[in-house]
């Protein structure tokens, strides 16, 4: 069992950098595929980015590739989401998710636990 809490979320202009952090509690997060997920009002939830276990393979959406970078400290149990050059499309309900099961990072994996989210507003 685990979980996960995110915290960062909050209102920036376009143009600016959040940081947001998911802690993990409960056995073995270093062996858990971790992801960012979205939803933004009105869509469907969206897959942003996964990270393996050790931190060694990484998987974007074409819509955050390269302004967003996930990466993870098994040490303290959190993986983060550095989102730079932020949009207004960006605005959304941000959830990070575990994968118990699975290699390779990406959309696919079964996302055991989740988060309850944390908001990111981007004004224009």
């Amino acid at each position: 069992q685990v979980q996960l809490v995110e915290s960062g979320g909050g209102l920036v202009q376009a143009g600016g950098s959040l940081r947001l952090s998911c802690a993990a509690s409960g056995r073995s997060f270093s062996r858990y595929v971790m992801a960012w997920f979205r939803q933004a009002p009105g869509k469907e939830r969206e897959f942003g980015a996964a990270i393996s276990w050790s931190g060694g393979s990484t998987d974007y959406a074409d819509s955050v590739k390269g302004r967003f970078t996930i990466s993870r400290d098994n040490a303290k149990n959190t993986v983060y989401l550095q989102m730079n050059n932020l949009k207004p499309a960006d605005t959304a309900v941000y959830y990070c998710a575990a994968a118990s099961w699975g290699v390779v990072p990406g959309p696919n994996l079964k996302y055991d636990y989740w988060g309850q989210g944390t908001q990111v507003t981007v004004s224009s």
